[in-house]
């Protein structure tokens, strides 16, 4: 049986935005500019692009990354985050963001969970991937630091969602 049969649609919607959300809720915490913007996204990417070739075949993990091989799920994960910076603030969108994480965080240990220990991990990873992208507070790549304050802050705030959520 595929784990996907263990979700509601609307569960799964949820569960395939997970790794976008995540590198969102630190980019958000402390926005890099246009460079360190796509310097994060690029580190979802290599996080998904690792995931796709390495994930057990079957498991929740691969399932979800193999979903974003099709238009309809890359545009429900766009739309995921989206629906988090409409209307927010960037420190508002950064929480917005680890809500929902403690969210699919429930979602995927109710109904997954053999799984969840390892699909949270990977998320963390995604989000300190992100931390680690772009350098904060310099110029023009010269100075600054690789994570900062406000990323550590975000990243503990993440940790606490994924390791803490009430099912």
């Amino acid at each position: 049986m595929a784990v996907r049969e263990n979700f509601t649609d609307e569960e799964w919607g949820l569960v395939i935005q997970a790794p976008l959300v995540a590198g969102f809720a630190v980019t958000a915490a402390d926005p890099s500019g246009l460079i360190g913007a796509f310097q994060e996204s690029a580190a979802v990417a290599r996080a998904m692009t690792a995931a796709k070739a390495d994930a057990a075949a079957g498991s929740l993990l691969a399932e979800a990354v193999n979903a974003f091989d099709t238009s309809e799920a890359r545009g429900i994960a766009r739309d995921g985050v989206r629906e988090l910076v409409k209307g927010r603030k960037p420190a508002e969108a950064c929480e917005a963001a680890i809500v929902r994480l403690r969210e699919i965080s429930g979602i995927v240990r109710s109904n997954a969970p053999a799984e969840a220990d390892a699909f949270n991990a990977w998320l963390l990873g995604i989000a300190d991937s992100v931390a680690q992208a772009a350098k904060e507070g310099g110029f023009l790549g010269f100075g600054g630091e690789a994570v900062s304050d406000t990323e550590h802050k975000a990243l503990a705030d993440i940790d606490t969602a994924l390791t803490g959520a009430i099912t």
